[in-house]
């Protein structure tokens, strides 16, 4: 008897966990495609701070290459977005990945536009500390908001620099190595996008390899 009441309470305990995964799974699959289309959107609201929506009139999320350079990352090949009007190149913006902050890597995306203006500069993700560094997030603060519109041509001047060191760049107060990185990880992205211009825009490298093709979330 004791054994029936065993086997019974097994089958009906994995029945439930069946059940339970069965749900779980659906869910995900329910939610899966709202999870992207809401990924896509913060993307492209992102995107289009830093790069004028008038610009541009192609699917700019879904325009992206993945490409290997240390400038842009020493570890993982980064994400270029390819912003076009009429086929015709307007803007790119690469994800940039800084190693020198505070508690180490801030990730960015930083835009140049006409191969001459720096677009902007947002953080995708870094982890300083809260009330200090944190202060490059657009949420917390403008801060990050001074380098839009600026002469590209600027980040290889004296004044791409903290006022500390100096430069033309406020400092955080308490926290000056976070804005240090954020300025090295800009210049090395718009060192990059200047040199790479005309063949970022194409479907294969300068060795005629084809660009892998990244997908639309960040």
């Amino acid at each position: 008897m004791l054994s029936n009441v065993i086997v019974k309470h097994g089958w009906l305990l994995g029945a439930f966990a069946l059940a339970t995964s069965g749900l779980i799974a659906l869910t995900h699959t329910l939610t899966k495609g709202k999870i992207a289309e809401q990924e896509q959107a913060k993307l492209l609201s992102t995107l289009n701070k830093i790069i004028p929506e008038s610009g541009y009139n192609n699917g700019l999320s879904n325009d992206c290459i993945l490409v290997s350079d240390e400038r842009l990352s020493a570890r993982q090949a980064m994400r270029v977005y390819r912003a076009r009007m009429d086929g015709q190149p307007f803007a790119l913006a690469a994800e940039v990945i800084s190693p020198d902050g505070y508690n180490g890597n801030i990730k960015m995306l930083v835009a140049l536009v006409d191969n001459q203006t720096l677009g902007g500069v947002r953080v995708l993700s870094h982890q300083e500390t809260p009330g200090l560094g944190d202060k490059v997030e657009e949420r917390i603060s403008d801060w990050i908001t001074q380098f839009n519109n600026l002469p590209a041509e600027n980040v290889y001047d004296s004044v791409w620099a903290v006022k500390k060191d100096g430069g033309q760049f406020d400092q955080f107060t308490g926290a000056t190595i976070t804005p240090r990185a954020v300025l090295k990880g800009t210049k090395n992205a718009v060192t990059y996008l200047q040199q790479s211009w005309q063949a970022s825009f194409q479907e294969t490298d300068a060795n005629g390899n084809p660009y892998p093709v990244c997908g639309a979330t960040s």
